[in-house]
């Protein structure tokens, strides 16, 4: 089991709309898909900071998900394009963590 902990950095004056998307568009999908979302958070001092943590199983699972999310018409003509007004794509950061046996994140 590992877990997936995105960094992406919002445009200026995007940060409300960004999380409203999030939280009623991006998250219900991925969820429907079968992603296990475990929390979204945004920068108590950085207005341009967004992260979020999925989980999953094991890699096999990771890439059905991925397939079952973004290699959708939904995903690839509905929500994808949005994201780029939003976000700057370029300064996303992702990185898979382990929880260590005591974490209440599991």
């Amino acid at each position: 089991m590992f877990i997936e902990l995105r960094e992406y950095r919002i445009k200026p004056g995007q940060r409300e709309r960004w999380v409203r998307f999030m939280e009623e568009v991006i998250i219900p999908y991925q969820v429907s898909k079968g992603m296990v979302i475990l929390g979204s958070f945004v920068g108590e001092q950085d207005d341009t900071l967004y992260v979020w943590m999925r989980r999953f199983e094991s890699e096999a699972q990771r890439e059905e998900l991925y397939k079952a999310v973004y290699e959708t018409d939904i995903w690839q003509n509905d929500i994808s394009p949005q994201i780029g007004e939003m976000l700057d794509r370029d300064k996303t950061v992702v990185k898979r963590i382990q929880p260590t046996p005591h974490s209440v994140i599991r």
